[in-house]
Formats: C-alpha cells, sequence, structure tokens
C-alpha cells in the first residue's frame, strides 16, 4: 500500500480536529498578517498558499471522505482558469465574448462542476492504481489538448491580461484586497467542505469508502454519490483556479502541466489527507520552499529539494503534518493522564 493511500485510510475513524480557540487564533492572525507582514510575504506566499491550498483540498476532499486519489484536480481549475480568459473583456489576445467578470466566474464555476462531474462519471468504477491512471491520463490529455489549441487558447503563449474584476471600487489586484479576498474564498470553502463531511452526502462517502457493498445493500447508489463528489471536487478547483488565473494575470498551459498536478498531490500528502486544514498547511510548506529554493539549495534543484522534504515527511509521518498533530496531541493527552493518576491522594 502505498504512502497515499495509507495516509487517506489512517483517518477513517476518528479524525483530527482544531481546537476552537486554535482555529479562532489563527484566524485572528490571518487577519491581522498584511498589517505586520511585508507586501512580498502577504502576496508572494500567504495568497499563493492558499489559492494552492484550494485546489489541494479538492484532491483531501476525495481522498479523505471518499477514498479516491485523483491526480486530475488541475484539470477543473485549468477548465475554470481558461473560461475566465476567453471570456472577460481586455484579455491578449482579445476574445469575442467580452462578459462581464460576474457572469463569466459563474460560467467558469459551471464548467469546472461539469468537468468533475464527467470526469468521476470516466472514473467512478475504478480504484487505487486504476484509478490513479486513469485520471493522470485526462490529466496528461488535458494538457497536450491547450498546449495544442492555438485558435482558442492561443497554445503554449496563453491568454494574459486577465486582471480581475472591482470590488468595492478598487482593483482586485490591490495587495491587501486579494489577501483578503482570497482569505475570505479559503475559509468559505474549508467551512464547506467541513459542513459536507458531517452532511448526508458525506456520511454517505464515507460509509462507500469504507464498506462500499454494504452501503449498496442499504439501497444507496454508491456510483451517483461518487459521482456527485467528484462534481464538488471540481467546483472548488474551479475557485482555485479562477484565483490562480487572476493572480498570475493570465494563464497558460504550464498551470495544468504534469508537474502542477504533481505537485498539487505532493501539497495534500505533504500537509496530510486526515483532514482538510492539511492542504493549507502542505500548501504553505510547499510554496515557502518555491520562493526561497535559491536561497536554501538551488533554484534548478527545487524539484530535488521538494523531494527530499516529501521523502522525509513521508517516511517520519505517512500521514502528513496533520498526522504528526494528531500524534502530538495523542502523546500530550497521554502524559497528562498519567501524570494525574500518579499523584497521591491525600485521605480526609
Amino acid at each position: 500500500m502505498s504512502a497515499v493511500e495509507s495516509s487517506s485510510q489512517k483517518f477513517s475513524g476518528r479524525s483530527f480536529a482544531l481546537p476552537s480557540l486554535v482555529t479562532a487564533a489563527l484566524l485572528i492572525t490571518l487577519v491581522a498578517l498584511p498589517a505586520v507582514l511585508p507586501e512580498f510575504w502577504t502576496v508572494n506566499i500567504f495568497v499563493r498558499a492558499m489559492i494552492f491550498g484550494i485546489v489541494a483540498l479538492s484532491l483531501t476532499f476525495l481522498a479523505h471522505y471518499g477514498g479516491f486519489i485523483s491526480l486530475v484536480q488541475m484539470v477543473p481549475a485549468g477548465v475554470a482558469g481558461y473560461t475566465i480568459a476567453v471570456t472577460v473583456p481586455d484579455a491578449i489576445p482579445a476574445n469575442s465574448f467580452q462578459l462581464p467578470y460576474a457572469l463569466s466566474v459563474t460560467l467558469a464555476l459551471a464548467f469546472s462542476t461539469l468537468a468533475g462531474l464527467t470526469i468521476g462519471a470516466v472514473a467512478v468504477r475504478t480504484r487505487e492504481i486504476y484509478l490513479l491512471m486513469i485520471t493522470l491520463a485526462i490529466a496528461v490529455s488535458f494538457y497536450f489538448f491547450v498546449q495544442a489549441n492555438v485558435e482558442f487558447l492561443n497554445g503554449y503563449e496563453g491568454i494574459r491580461n486577465v486582471m480581475g474584476p472591482d470590488i468595492l471600487g478598487a482593483p482586485l489586484r490591490t495587495p491587501a484586497i486579494f489577501y483578503y479576498a482570497v482569505l475570505a474564498v479559503s475559509v468559505a470553502l474549508y467551512a464547506l467542505v467541513i459542513y459536507v463531511s458531517r452532511a448526508p452526502l458525506g456520511l454517505v462517502l464515507q460509509g462507500i469508502r469504507d464498506n462500499p457493498r454494504r452501503v449498496s445493500a442499504l439501497g444507496f447508489n454508491a456510483a451517483l454519490h461518487r459521482i456527485v463528489a467528484f462534481g464538488l471536487a471540481g467546483f472548488v478547483a474551479g475557485i482555485g483556479g479562477v484565483l490562480l488565473t487572476f493572480y498570475n494575470i493570465g494563464i497558460s498551459p504550464g498551470t495544468v502541466s504534469t508537474h502542477a498536478t504533481i505537485s498539487i498531490l505532493i501539497i495534500a500528502v505533504i500537509g496530510g489527507l486526515g483532514h482538510p486544514i492539511g492542504a493549507f498547511i502542505g500548501a504553505f510548506i510547499f510554496t515557502v520552499f518555491d520562493t526561497f529554493a535559491a536561497d536554501i539549495y538551488d533554484r534548478d534543484r527545487f524539484n530535488t529539494l521538494i523531494g527530499a522534504v516529501f521523502l522525509t515527511i513521508v517516511v517520519a509521518s505517512p500521514d502528513g503534518i496533520i498526522g504528526l498533530m494528531k500524534r502530538g496531541k495523542t502523546l500530550l493527552a497521554r502524559d497528562r493522564s498519567s501524570v494525574s493518576r500518579s499523584r497521591p491522594t491525600i485521605a480526609p
């Protein structure tokens, strides 16, 4: 069994949960960051990390709650990104649609959800290595499709000058506005995944993950629930694709390349597939190494560096950073329990 599959299954019982106090402190810290950190850190590190985390969140949702390890999450993200790029005004090369951003974003998310549903319908009856191979084949095919499509998608050069809409009269590209917009979307999607995991859909998915035959015997349509899960993951990844297109001021085939696909998998595994927050933890670690690779080691050796980090974390904790946190929490609780039992009792 691979480390990825092990990571998604070891948390099939009681999940790791962030204490409310820790969650509140984390949110307050994130809200205050633009006031205490340079713009470089808020935009180049935290905004990028949150966007990557959103796409990785879609993979974590599929892996943890459905038991599906998918290598295709950059496809719905790319579908959304290209939909934005070919429909909004001012894009270069110019398009004939010239739609307002609100309508363009709506179409992008609709198409990314449809892409997720379609992928789910294709891959619904496969699992483990066969699911990995099918989703990888779809991802590679999509990459070559957008690279070869010169007439509508401008081939390998891609589409540029996708600046994003104005929010409250100010450009989205304003660093503080962009940061808070991405933060709000990240928190909302994290809350959505947590909610779905406790809703009937999420409970059925977890039942399918643990015992699909029993769930089918109870009268649930396992195939339909799997397709819906891929559709929801496509929606989440699509939002990440839209934000990534705004961040990069455009999109090109490199955005949906095999390298990008594997990067999302690495992010999810480093953070840990045992809890949705792992996607954002892994994205932060990945982004820091990606940004400072030249200072730490050598920019041309980034893949070697991130590979070494990946192997170290997987060997030390197949469940990722979340697994380390869970074990630390368990050990701390055990130590407290042993200390309380060892205290002498004073007779009255």
